[in-house]
């Protein structure tokens, strides 16, 4: 396949990725059951500002990114769209979907947010330009201070976690199984997802990117 061919295809696998990533997010939102660690954030923010949980996630999107310039991260085009489009995605979800109430809904709504998260990780992770404002902070973090992904993850997680839970962010057994869920459900679908090399091999697996370090818990 032609350069520009695959640059097409990355770029499809970038939006739809980020896309269906606010999607899912929405999801957890309607599901009401728990929220993924940053969704905790946000959700508390929102609560006291006024502002949409998306306008929220656009908002911290743009102020971690803030954060690579000490880091000297580059981002990426992914990782401007990513501020972007998952915070419109949302916002879009939210606006059509209704909110559930019964138990019957809301289980089979936090499952579909959970695996929908990790099909859109894979994808806009193997699409390989740029990682989120979120995942670059950790690996930046983990260049500057050579601190593990795991630690650093870890505590970043846990600190967006307890903070989005005092201003009013929703845990409960979805945070849990997001916790749990999600490292194996991205690494499954970047393997699907992953553009492939000349050689056939997986261009992200090939070339042992930050982007692999991201997904270890």
């Amino acid at each position: 396949m032609s350069t520009q061919g695959r640059l097409g295809r990355r770029l499809v696998r970038l939006y739809v990725g980020l896309t269906l990533y606010g999607v899912s997010s929405a999801l957890l939102v309607v599901a009401g059951l728990g929220l993924e660690p940053w969704g905790v954030l946000h959700q508390g923010l929102a609560r006291h500002t006024g502002l949409s949980i998306g306008t929220v996630a656009i908002i911290v999107g743009a102020a971690v990114l803030l954060l690579w310039i000490p880091l000297r991260q580059r981002p990426g085009l992914g990782t401007v769209s990513n501020v972007f489009v998952i915070g419109l995605a949302m916002n879009a979800t939210l606006a059509v979907v209704p909110v559930a109430h019964a138990f019957a809904v809301r289980i089979p709504l936090m499952a579909a947010g959970i695996v929908l998260n990790g099909v859109a990780t894979g994808l806009y992770i193997a699409a390989s330009l740029g990682p989120g404002p979120r995942d670059g902070l950790m690996t930046g973090l983990h260049r500057r201070t050579g601190r593990s992904i795991r630690l650093i993850r870890t505590a970043i997680e846990v600190a967006v976690v307890v903070t989005g839970f005092a201003l009013g962010g929703t845990i409960g057994v979805g945070t849990l199984l997001y916790a749990v869920a999600i490292g194996p459900l991205a690494q499954l679908f970047l393997r699907v997802f992953a553009v492939r090399t000349a050689s056939g091999r997986s261009a992200v697996v090939a070339k042992g990117s930050s982007e692999q370090a991201i997904l270890r818990s």
